[in-house]
């Protein structure tokens, strides 16, 4: 299986207790793809920003379910999605993630 880069790393997770994992413990949070493993998601962010990673953890959210604003009745359904917790060498940083307060 030959997955790009921009296959597995879906997008960057900021909220804020992202970003005091980014400035105190070095650590970066990415939606990946449901198929991508530990060594996978490591290549991909090694190769995309020129890093080195230390640690990968990976969370697998479940599906929510929740009321629509608008109307009792009406129940909507979010979709689970997998997390990976990157932790860096500290004398490397993600320039996405900085200057995000």
């Amino acid at each position: 299986m030959n997955n790009t880069v921009f296959d597995i790393l879906r997008r960057p997770v900021v909220t804020e207790k992202s970003n005091y994992q980014a400035g105190k413990l070095h650590q970066y949070v990415f939606e990946v793809s449901s198929h991508a493993t530990r060594e996978q998601i490591k290549t991909a962010v090694e190769t995309a920003f020129d890093v080195t990673v230390v640690k990968v953890n990976v969370i697998n959210l479940p599906a929510k379910s929740g009321k629509n604003g608008k109307s009792r009745r009406l129940t909507v359904r979010k979709a689970g999605y997998k997390k990976a917790i990157v932790t860096l060498v500290p004398e490397d940083r993600i320039p996405i993630f900085e200057g995000v307060e």
